[in-house]
C-alpha cells in the first residue's frame, strides 16, 4: 500500500507557472506508474499526465501537451508535475495517482487502472 500526499497548488494568474508535487510514502514507490488527474467544480475527473514506473515513457491530455512535464524522482519517491502557460481552464483539485503494474513501460491513461489515490491540491488560475 502507498499513501499519496500532494502539494503546490495554489493561486495564479493566467500565464503563469506551478510546480505540482506528490510524495508517497513505503519503499515500492518504484513499482508504481503514476498520474495526475484533475476534476473542475461540475466536470468528471480527466487525465492530466502519466509516467512509468522507470520514467522512460510518458503520455499527457491533449489539453496541456506542450504545457505539462511529469517527472519522478524514485529515489525520492515523487513524482511532478510542472505546469507553464497556465490558463483558467485549468482550474481544478489535481489528484495524483498510483498504479502497481508489473510492466515497466506502461503508462495508464484512465482514472480506472490506478488503485492509490491522494486527497489533492487546489489550482486556482485567475484571468
Amino acid at each position: 500500500q502507498v499513501q499519496l500526499v500532494e502539494s503546490g497548488g495554489g493561486l495564479v494568474q493566467a500565464g503563469g507557472s506551478l510546480r505540482l508535487s506528490c510524495a508517497a510514502s513505503g519503499r515500492t514507490f518504484s513499482v508504481y506508474a503514476m498520474g495526475w488527474f484533475r476534476q473542475a467544480p461540475g466536470k468528471e475527473r480527466e487525465f492530466v499526465a502519466a509516467i512509468s514506473r522507470s520514467g522512460s515513457s510518458t503520455d499527457y491530455a491533449e489539453s496541456v501537451k506542450g504545457r505539462s512535464t511529469i517527472s519522478r524522482d524514485n529515489a525520492k519517491n515523487t513524482v511532478s508535475l510542472q505546469m507553464i502557460s497556465l490558463k483558467p481552464e485549468d482550474t481544478a483539485v489535481y489528484y495524483c495517482a498510483a498504479d502497481r503494474t508489473s510492466n515497466t513501460m506502461v503508462v495508464p491513461t484512465t482514472q480506472y487502472a490506478y488503485v492509490y489515490w491522494g486527497q489533492g491540491t487546489q489550482v486556482t488560475v485567475s484571468s
